[in-house]
């Protein structure tokens, strides 16, 4: 167990977050979501890179007020997916951040995936990390992925500077197995929050109506999944239709959503019950923004555990996008 402290820096596409970890201890944990026009459903990826440049200093000095310790590495989200043509440039401005940082703190920085981020949040909160092939599943804003991933051995880097451009310092193998083969589950959820009047993003708030609404309706067609793999636009279209239909009556859409919530668990069970009976693989991590919903997390929980899955949840507050995992991969890769 290493007793430096990582610097972890993440910029995406929803939020700017920064994270100190010692060892697998949270020292800090700062986030700020990046701001949404009411009415619009998300950012222009130069809009989103403009906001992190304006937020970073301020978080940065935030941050300096709730951690007064020596920094020993840093290490930052480069992209979101660990694979070849994956890139995004909000990410760009972490990327900078870290490294003039590391270079003006003459301290070692490393580049990890968004995605492995999540994975290794998600694995870290459960208190055990896995040691094997396992499900990780990434349901997030912009993703809704199933994948295969096994766990590779590392060696401590020993650079002082390494971006991972091809996989080398990736903990993991992986390889997307299902998901979504269009839009994703929280697209589905912030569209029908803003046609509601919500402000982006609507997770959180739809979860506790759902969670609270003591009626659901039957108004919505099931979401079919094949191998795997499903399609939601479709889905996304009747329940944003009868959005519309329920507005134009005195009726609350609480029923309506609740009813959309079902259908989206529904479905995830199928989705991870396939994945695991093709695999032969029943240990299963759920994180992103989506996972974090109390309504979804009751709804699969003891279905897939029925189904003989060993469900892991990424505590909520790492859930959704944050640099913890980020950091924690950093400290990982040079220490462990």
């Amino acid at each position: 167990m290493t007793d430096k402290y990582v610097l972890g820096i993440d910029t995406s596409n929803y939020k700017t977050s920064l994270a100190v970890v010692c060892g697998y201890d949270i020292a800090a944990d700062i986030r700020r979501f990046l701001t949404v026009k009411e009415g619009e459903r998300g950012l222009r990826q130069s809009e989103a890179l403009f906001q992190h440049v304006q937020n970073l200093p301020e978080l940065f000095a935030e941050f300096r007020e709730s951690f007064q310790g020596n920094i020993d590495a840093i290490a930052y989200s480069t992209r979101p997916r660990p694979m070849e043509g994956s890139y995004m440039p909000c990410f760009t401005a972490g990327r900078s951040q870290a490294i003039a940082l590391a270079s003006a703190l003459d301290v070692p920085v490393i580049g990890f995936s968004h995605q492995e981020g999540h994975i290794e949040a998600a694995a870290a909160s459960c208190g055990r990390r896995p040691d094997g092939d396992f499900i990780g599943c990434h349901f997030s804003g912009g993703t809704c992925e199933v994948l295969k991933i096994t766990v590779k051995d590392h060696a401590p880097c020993g650079a002082s500077s390494f971006e991972d451009l091809n996989g080398e310092n990736s903990f993991y193998d992986i390889a997307i197995i299902g998901g979504t083969r269009d839009i994703s589950y929280g697209q589905v959820l912030d569209r029908a929050g803003v046609q509601m009047g919500l402000s982006f993003p609507c997770g959180q708030i739809l979860d506790e109506i759902a969670l609270h609404s003591s009626d659901s309706t039957n108004l919505l067609t099931g979401i079919k999944v094949r191998e795997g793999y499903l399609n939601l636009s479709g889905f996304d279209t009747q329940l944003r239709n009868k959005l519309s239909e329920i507005a134009e009556t005195d009726f609350a859409p609480d029923a309506l959503i609740k009813e959309a919530f079902i259908r989206i668990s529904d479905s995830i069970i199928k989705m991870l019950t396939q994945c695991t009976d093709q695999t032969g693989i029943h240990s299963v991590y759920l994180s992103g923004g989506v996972t974090s919903s109390r309504f979804i997390r009751n709804s699969i929980s003891e279905k897939l555990q029925k189904e003989g899955c060993q469900v892991h949840f990424a505590a909520p507050e790492l859930s959704s996008d944050n640099a913890v995992g980020t950091a924690l991969l950093g400290s990982r890769y040079l220490w462990d």
